[in-house]
């Protein structure tokens, strides 16, 4: 493409504008890769840029549009109960589709209010893990922020809201390891506040109850989506005199744990006990035995979330609606479960 010849320092927007022959909003957005601009029409435009060496100036755009490019990602915690390998998903997700004017700022719930930064946010993605967040989600909506919640279904329909299935996922998994001719059932529960907890626990039960089987109290024990508390936990069951067949561990950290408690005391995994999780962490399938596990799709979730908040941002989205969605986790086999029903 041959196009005038400009220096570097009288490039703007209006004059890729000028010689595209189209409007600078059309260059703004197809800069920022919005979906409302053709591919070839972004491809032109941005040929255009690079040959013209334009630099956006973030401090002129955020002083002229009352922009800081800054959006706040909020966790439930950023402890207790969010595994490494969650944060990083969704993180690593985010900044992946974020539009490259834009910079990310990671905050837990409860040090919401403590941020020196909570003023500056253009935007916010909430991936909520209990209710003890609605506070924080309605100060962030009564700014009139746009904002997205992901992860928990919340009990309002005018922020828009992502979620996994976690019900679902729980109840299929087990449905399967009682196809395979498994009766006693073992639970390591995960963090008491995490609405996938509870979910997780009801689709569990649900299929129990749905084939005619019985939960020993005996073999419930608590943990908190960490690998430690899964070893705690599992010592905790096997420490009587009979012990389940299969134990459903409310996450693959929990699992971890779990299956080393087994080794310690004796235990093999899977011709003595088996063990399934949930996530489908990308660590699961290398531990030995490889976990069966749910995949609960953080990358798809993450995604979709930042996709309709950079619209919203742009305007292509209104700030309030009601749009949701519940995404369905998938059952991975693996060799964690073994098939009892020609034993």
């Amino acid at each position: 493409m041959s196009i005038i010849a400009s220096s570097k320092k009288d490039a703007t927007i209006r004059t890729i504008a000028n010689i595209a022959g189209v409007s600078h909003t059309t260059v703004s957005r197809a800069l920022n890769d919005s979906a409302s601009v053709k591919e070839s029409t972004k491809t032109k435009i941005k040929e255009i840029a690079e040959q013209l060496g334009y630099v956006p100036n973030l401090n002129a755009k955020g002083l002229a549009s009352q922009k800081n490019y800054l959006i706040g990602v909020f966790f439930t915690s950023l402890g207790v109960g969010t595994s490494d390998s969650f944060l990083s998903d969704v993180v690593h997700e985010i900044n992946f589709n974020l539009p490259s004017e834009y910079s990310i700022s990671i905050n837990s719930m409860e040090e919401r209010d403590k941020s020196a930064s909570a003023q500056k946010f253009d935007g916010a993605l909430v991936i909520s893990q209990a209710k003890s967040d609605d506070k924080s989600i309605d100060q962030i909506f009564n700014r009139n922020l746009p904002l997205v919640v992901l992860n928990r279904p919340i009990d309002r329909n005018d922020i828009p809201n992502i979620t996994v299935d976690e019900y679902v996922g729980s109840k299929a998994i087990t449905d399967y390891a009682i196809r395979l001719g498994h009766k006693n059932f073992g639970i390591i529960r995960g963090e008491n506040n995490f609405a996938s907890s509870h979910l997780r626990e009801r689709g569990f039960r649900d299929a129990l109850d749905e084939s005619g089987l019985d939960l020993n109290p005996s073999f419930v024990a608590n943990g908190n989506y960490l690998p430690k508390s899964g070893y705690s936990a599992m010592r905790e069951i096997l420490s009587g005199g009979t012990h389940p067949t299969c134990v459903f561990c409310l996450n693959d950290e929990m699992a971890i744990g779990a299956i080393r408690a087994c080794s310690d005391l004796g235990f093999r995994v899977p011709e003595d006990i088996s063990i399934y999780g949930y996530d489908d962490t990308r660590y699961s399938k290398y531990l030995l035995p490889a976990l069966t596990t749910v995949n609960k799709p953080t990358d798809l979730l993450a995604r979709k979330g930042i996709k309709l908040l950079t619209k919203m941002l742009m305007g292509e989205e209104p700030v309030r609606s009601n749009v949701r969605e519940a995404i369905e986790p998938i059952p991975i086999i693996r060799n964690s479960v073994v098939d009892l029903r020609n034993k």
